[in-house]
């Protein structure tokens, strides 16, 4: 088991651990033992009700969050002609064609979300082992694989964020800073919550949503009742 500092279990000793806490007073309780000297993120985790090796329960999306996330992305299009022009006008840092595939796979990473319009996935196909395994690879399912490039730029740049089940039926995402007012973060929060809700797998039984907690970059987690969202 991993050894946390003299902060962290201070920070512990505060919280409940065989409590749910309602979320605004989860969300409180965070921003309160929240360690740390810098602003950290907040950082929403749900347990699914998912069996993630059966292809019909996988669990991917995207959800913009109403308050943002508190960090502006860099993002990266890869386009030609005019779907290029409406990436650059809409605010993205990077934006190319075959020029700009080769320098990633020259090992370039400077930047946090990846778009690409449809033409491009040929090329920007020979990328997956360099953009696969930093959650960077352009997916339909989150938007980042659309001629729509204007409006999947401003999304991501207003504080669209990527959620994905991972091999246990964890999802993690952010929804803030610390710095954040108690109701942004649990409006950020609920907007999460509802997209899971939303992308519900028709073949998962049981429980759904099993459970949810919050938690700072550098701070302990804090279970949340989510029981007035799901009804259960």
């Amino acid at each position: 088991m991993a050894k946390h500092g003299k902060k962290f279990q201070e920070a512990l000793k505060k919280i409940d651990r065989e409590r749910a806490y309602e979320l605004e007073e989860a969300i409180q309780l965070v921003k309160e033992v929240a360690p740390a000297k810098f602003d950290e993120t907040v950082e929403a985790a749900f347990r699914l009700g998912i069996d993630t090796k059966r292809a019909d329960q996988q669990v991917r999306g995207a959800v913009v969050l109403p308050h943002g996330t508190g960090k502006t992305k860099r993002v990266l299009v890869f386009a030609k002609g005019e779907k290029a022009k409406e990436a650059e006008q809409a605010g993205a840092d990077f934006v190319g064609d075959e020029d700009l595939v080769n320098k990633v796979s020259q090992g370039w990473l400077d930047f946090d979300v990846v778009v690409a319009t449809p033409d491009m996935m040929a090329q920007v196909g020979k990328l997956g082992r360099i953009l696969g395994p930093r959650g960077m690879m352009p997916n339909p399912k989150t938007g980042t694989v659309t001629f729509e490039v204007e409006k999947a730029v401003k999304e991501i740049k207003a504080g669209k964020v990527e959620y994905r089940a991972d091999k246990s039926g964890n999802v993690h995402a952010p929804i803030g800073k610390v710095s954040f007012d108690t109701e942004k973060l649990a409006e950020n929060f609920q907007a999460l919550l509802e997209a899971l809700l939303k992308a519900k797998p028709a073949a998962a039984k049981g429980q759904y949503v099993r459970n949810a907690a919050v938690s700072s970059t550098m701070g302990p987690g804090v279970t949340v009742n989510t029981s007035r969202f799901t009804g259960r």
